[in-house]
């Protein structure tokens, strides 16, 4: 029965986590000797604690399993259509071009996680992972991810705030933010978002 629940809502070598498969009528024990059976069997795998996953065979007949930073971005900033938090620092500073610095540790914003901030290693991989200022749904989630750059922007800018500048535009423009998008969140935020927020004049790019 629960083979049959993973089978329908999960595909191969998809992270699937102990605590969403827990449910009520189910001990965390009695839970936890059924995914050892199916481990057993081989019809899953233990990717880490309270990680698992079904198994992916290759043409060459080796076994696919999820990595390290597919296993953090299901725990931590989406599954499915939910959206619980997005990449922050260097990370997000790198993916929108403002910076070259490649980082060694992972940071991410997110709903889900207990403390102010803390360190998950999972795999071989080191993730930094903090709570959000604000709470991040689908709908304020690139805003906020922009605010929570610009409150150190100095720390990650590799570039002038001129080219930085473009970077944003093109970000802004990319998910379609708006001034009255920033007028709701940003006055949460530390002053410093507020200087670079228009030392780099993004109330003009801003419709």
């Amino acid at each position: 029965m629960l083979y049959d629940y993973i089978k329908k809502n999960y595909n191969e070598a998809e992270p699937i986590f102990f605590s969403d498969l827990e449910r009520e009528n189910i001990t965390k024990s009695a839970l936890n000797q059924q995914l050892k059976k199916l481990c057993d069997k081989g019809l899953l795998m233990k990717y880490d604690t309270g990680v698992y996953y079904i198994p992916k065979v290759t043409l060459l007949n080796s076994v696919v399993g999820p990595n390290a930073d597919m296993v953090a971005r299901y725990r931590f900033i989406s599954k499915g259509d939910n959206i619980d938090g997005f990449y922050g620092g260097n990370s997000f500073a790198n993916q929108i071009g403002i910076t070259t610095q490649v980082p060694r540790v992972v940071e991410i914003v997110s709903n889900n996680t207990n403390s102010s901030d803390r360190e998950v290693r999972i795999g071989n991989r080191r993730f930094y992972v903090r709570k959000p200022i604000v709470q991040i749904t689908k709908e304020n989630v690139y805003v906020l991810q922009m605010l929570e750059l610009l409150k150190n922007l100095d720390a990650y800018l590799d570039y002038s705030y001129e080219e930085a500048k473009e970077k944003f535009a093109e970000y802004i423009s990319l998910h379609g933010i708006k001034r009255s998008d920033v007028d709701c969140y940003i006055r949460k935020y530390p002053l410093s978002t507020f200087k670079y927020y228009y030392e780099l004049e993004l109330d003009h790019v801003l419709a």
